[in-house]
């Protein structure tokens, strides 16, 4: 846990990074768990304190499974709107102004070894091209396409049934926080996206969603395909566009047979294997966005930009190993 100077003074004002063994308690103004050290400052944007960190917990409380959770800002694959642009992925350090970039969460995970279920209590990065960096270090990966509503996962909520069966597998662990994320801002009438990827599907996301492409680009449509685009549920960064629902769109418009064959086929994928859940709600909106129908989404993003890829897509796994790439070129050149 980090805190920076002047974010929170509760708790005795500590600055730095520490690291605690949790416990129940019910004071909500200071961490009554135990410190186990305090390691000073620390840059939390660095993936080589991540590692450090998941190899200590392995080392020091080893176990039959295990989970990971990041928590802190994310915006899918891509740097944020001002800061220069670099394979964006997640944990911002505040102090340092680094952040930990998408290959380098690669390298973290690697570094640490194997993850049961990895989780982002963050924004934005339950997309393909974050997933199929991390697909070889992990089992499950639990995460929201859209930004995160401020109260973020629900760990009290989350983490009860897991104290009463520490037994639970990696899927049951998986749907437990999307279920307790979603039953939260259910209740409070809030709009999220929030969905459980299995990591031994993704390298066949690769290659459905490249037949697909293939066929789309065979076929000439660009119209079609730019129509699909611009219609296709998108969230806080416009250019990431639920996979599924593009594809939908390019079905139900297309007359192409290959076209619907292999578009079919990829959202079957998609909901059948890769996909073990996904949960919605529909967005009322507010004094700075209007409403959102985050229903569409079926819990996987890809980067979709109507402009020239962005500054390091090509330094992405996902980039190299697909033609996502080439396609998305394709539709937006005249």
């Amino acid at each position: 846990m980090g805190r920076i100077d002047g974010y929170d003074a509760s708790d005795g004002d500590w600055k730095g990074v520490r690291r605690y063994y949790i416990t129940k308690d019910s004071d909500k103004t200071k961490m009554g768990s135990k410190m186990l050290q305090d390691m000073g400052m620390l840059d939390q944007g660095d993936y080589k304190t991540l590692a450090a960190f998941g190899k200590w917990a392995k080392t020091a409380y080893p176990a039959k499974k295990y989970m990971l959770i990041v928590s802190n800002h994310g915006s899918g694959w891509e740097k944020g709107a001002g800061s220069p642009l670099v394979t964006k992925g997640i944990s911002y350090d505040e102090q340092s102004g680094n952040h930990i970039n998408t290959p380098q969460l690669g390298l973290a995970l690697k570094e640490i070894g194997k993850i049961d279920v990895f989780g982002t209590d963050a924004c934005l990065m339950q997309m393909a091209e974050v997933v199929y960096e991390i697909k070889d270090s992990v089992d499950y990966i639990v995460g929201s396409e859209e930004t995160e509503p401020g109260d973020g996962y629900t760990y009290n909520d989350f983490l009860g049934p897991v104290v009463k069966n520490p037994a639970m597998g990696g899927v049951e662990l998986g749907k437990q926080a999307v279920n307790a994320y979603a039953n939260h801002y259910d209740g409070i009438d809030q709009g999220y996206t929030q969905s459980l990827a299995k990591a031994s599907s993704i390298g066949k996301l690769l290659t459905e969603t490249n037949a697909f492409a293939a066929a789309m680009m065979a076929s000439g449509d660009k119209t079609l395909a730019k129509s699909a685009r611009g219609a296709a549920i998108n969230y806080a960064m416009d250019e990431n566009r639920d996979l599924y629902d593009f594809t939908r769109r390019v079905v139900e418009g297309s007359t192409n047979a290959d076209v619907k064959l292999k578009g079919q086929s990829l959202m079957n994928f998609i909901t059948g294997d890769l996909v073990l859940l996904s949960r919605s709600r529909d967005d009322k909106g507010g004094y700075w966005s209007g409403p959102k129908e985050y229903t569409l989404s079926k819990g996987m993003a890809a980067y979709f930009p109507n402009y020239t890829l962005g500054d390091g897509y090509m330094d992405l796994a996902w980039a190299k190993a697909s033609n996502w790439d080439e396609f998305v070129t394709w539709i937006n050149q005249p």
